[in-house]
């Protein structure tokens, strides 16, 4: 997988993860709504954030599969969660671990990444 996409990915996924934040806080009264977004956006916001630390860290097919883990399963995980607010039905949120499973192999992945041979 190239690095190609992934900053730009994770800005739009920055950037979404703020829109949702903002409307959360201003438009959104349901308690249990307002909760599933502000979630999702905890989760969200510094994963995008982590995928251009990390290929700053090391540009390798390791750590570019582990950020690309990190930034697919925050999008699933927050995404979830924002359909539930929006009213999606109940069983959408069975989704949601997969994303945050996604997010788990991520960093372990990159965890391991400093020991995988080749280019450093």
């Amino acid at each position: 997988m190239t690095a190609r996409y992934l900053p730009s990915l994770a800005a739009l996924s920055a950037c979404l993860s703020i829109a949702v934040g903002a409307a959360a806080v201003h438009g959104v009264t349901d308690p249990l709504a307002k909760g599933w977004l502000q979630t999702g956006v905890q989760f969200q916001l510094p994963h995008a954030i982590a995928v251009f630390a990390l290929l700053s860290w090391r540009d390798t097919p390791a750590v570019r599969g582990g950020a690309w883990a990190l930034l697919v399963g925050s999008l699933i995980f927050a995404a979830t969660l924002d359909g539930l607010a929006l009213g999606a039905p109940r069983w959408f949120g069975a989704i949601t671990p997969i994303g945050g499973s996604a997010m788990l192999l991520g960093w372990l992945w990159l965890a391991l990444a400093p020991f995988v041979p080749g280019r450093r």
